[in-house]
């Protein structure tokens, strides 16, 4: 389910620029156990393009899921964005098919899913290691598109 939420300026602090995203709870299954995440969720063109730009800090249990109506190969970047991330690209079927670890902040290199992707979840860096999290494992997620 999701929630309505949090919004979001940027640093010109303009009304136009504010951007709203729900908020929503989602499930890591990895080999080592179930991980829980209070994410917001992007799915809008306006909500992917905004994402965690201008961000300072994200708590250790929070995140972002990116959210697409088809699978095709994603591409992200980091343009504007302050954090390092990790990047867990996830199929329809809420596998992960891609991890991209410790993205570097303010980077406009393209960073891509290499498989057909669903969904994006932007954790803070460091997460995939720490909690062991690899490429098979599962996202749980009722917000996740049917195909």
């Amino acid at each position: 389910m999701i929630a309505a939420g949090v919004l979001v300026a940027s640093s010109s602090g303009r009304a136009q620029d504010a951007i709203e995203f729900g908020r929503a709870s989602l499930i890591i299954e990895t080999s080592k156990g179930s991980h829980w995440f209070d994410v917001e969720v992007a799915e809008s063109d306006a909500q992917r393009a905004r994402g965690l730009m201008f961000r300072n800090e994200m708590a250790p249990d929070a995140g972002m899921i990116f959210l697409y109506r088809r699978d095709r190969i994603l591409t992200m970047w980091m343009a504007n964005t302050y954090l390092p991330l990790d990047m867990l690209f996830i199929a329809a079927d809420g596998q992960i098919v891609h991890i991209a670890e410790n993205t570097i902040p303010l980077s406009r290199a393209t960073i891509s899913s290499r498989r057909r992707a669903r969904a994006v979840l932007e954790l803070n860096a460091g997460t995939a290691s720490r909690l062991d999290i690899s490429v098979g494992d599962r996202v749980v997620f009722d917000g996740l598109p049917p195909r």
